[in-house]
């Protein structure tokens, strides 16, 4: 049996062999919250990955606070009892784009009718003038309204960039707090906090080789507060988060951020080269071939491709079978293939928003990777285009 192709590193990365060996070293480690020897060594371990996480993303690692993954994360940040400084009273009001992430565009803890949708141009990229309009319509002086803006640092169907700083200048001009879901932006491109102008920032272990369960909750520092944390009970975490940390994990996280901030000078631009070629060979083998916002900036990594009339469901179940994995969209919903909420607020055509497969690469992908990948497209398209189930009537 010849090796699998993993080109679905946008869903998961592989665990890291640095990350794999913290974990096995923490497994029998002590309550962190204990002062005894094994209590202290086990709370060493915790502020280390702290610290590591907090490097990746240029903070400090008092601004920390884990949490078990992306979602709780994002539902943390997305809260009404947020305070700045002096400022306790609040947030009133969520403003998302619609091309986030389902625990983004669910609203978190806000009421449903205290949630704004931001639109996003053709290319993917949220729409500043119509953030800069909303946030002047939601003017203090005008409404009393207290802005909360959530936007992802990068898109995790189409790989776009976001203009994140841009759009930090236009958010803290109207008083508002930022939060920026930087689950798949992390580890690929440079992901500063202060550069981008994040209040808060998302983080999720198992997208930069760590294991899953585990993620971050990054603030840009002191002066903001969750006041009404999710679970309440004990102090840790700030007090942000109660509950005994989950130490392996947490130690899997910091090793794995530790090895992507190490390896991100050199894997972002070999990852780059590597799908502009697989691109260019799709598109070459196939004609017809679509590669979704290619104009943009885009993760390093990332290529949504389609083809008119496929069938995503079946393209992906075709290619697992040639022993490729990819997906079809996001992998966050139990295994389902539907409609791309991100490809519909981009106003792609049903004929070919049906049809797209993401393929995304990592630090391990390689040339044969890539072309392996490109003959068994060019076999796909083929096959469904001579009167498979694949390709719609």
């Amino acid at each position: 049996m010849t090796d699998r192709v993993y080109l679905d590193w946008n869903a998961t990365a592989p665990l890291r062999p640095e990350a794999r060996a913290a974990m096995l070293a923490a497994l029998d480690a002590g309550n962190p919250s204990a002062v005894h020897a094994e209590g202290r060594a086990a709370r060493a371990l915790v502020e280390d990955a702290r610290a590591a996480v907090a490097r990746l993303v240029g903070t400090s690692a008092r601004n920390v606070v884990f949490t078990s993954g992306g979602t709780e994360a994002n539902t943390l940040a997305l809260t009404p009892g947020l305070a700045i400084g002096t400022d306790t009273a609040g947030r009133d009001r969520l403003l998302v784009s619609a091309i986030e992430h389902p625990s983004v565009r669910a609203g978190g803890r806000f009421a449903t009718n205290a949630v704004d949708i931001l639109p996003v141009t053709p290319d993917g990229i949220v729409d500043l003038a119509a953030l800069e309009a909303r946030l002047a319509a939601l003017a203090v002086e005008k409404t009393g309204l207290r802005p909360l803006v959530s936007l992802m640092h990068a898109n995790n169907e189409t790989g776009v960039v976001q203009p994140i700083a841009a759009a930090a200048e236009l958010v803290h001009a109207a008083g508002g707090i930022l939060h920026v879901d930087a689950v798949q932006s992390a580890g690929k491109i440079p992901c500063d906090v202060a550069a981008l102008g994040a209040d808060l920032m998302t983080l999720s272990g198992h997208k930069i080789g760590g294991p899953k369960g585990v993620g971050a909750l990054v603030l840009r520092s002191g002066d903001i507060r969750v006041t009404a944390p999710l679970v309440k009970g004990g102090g840790q975490e700030h007090g942000a988060r109660a509950g005994t940390e989950n130490v392996a994990a947490i130690a899997g996280f910091g090793a794995a951020a530790m090895a992507a901030a190490r390896d991100l000078a050199e894997a972002g631009p070999a990852m780059a080269a590597l799908r502009d070629a697989l691109e260019t060979a799709a598109e070459a083998a196939v004609p017809g071939t679509v590669v979704i916002a290619r104009g943009v900036a885009r993760l390093p990594n990332t290529s949504l491709l389609t083809h008119p009339g496929l069938k995503a469901e079946t393209a992906v179940i075709a290619l697992d079978l040639a022993g490729i994995a990819v997906s079809a969209g996001a992998a966050c919903s139990s295994g389902k293939v539907g409609a791309s909420q991100v490809l519909a607020a981009m106003g792609v055509p049903d004929a070919l928003a049906g049809g797209a497969v993401r393929v995304s690469l990592g630090p391990t992908t390689g040339e044969r990777d890539v072309s392996t990948f490109v003959d068994a497209w060019k076999q796909l398209v083929r096959r469904l285009s001579r009167g498979g189930c694949g390709i719609a009537a």
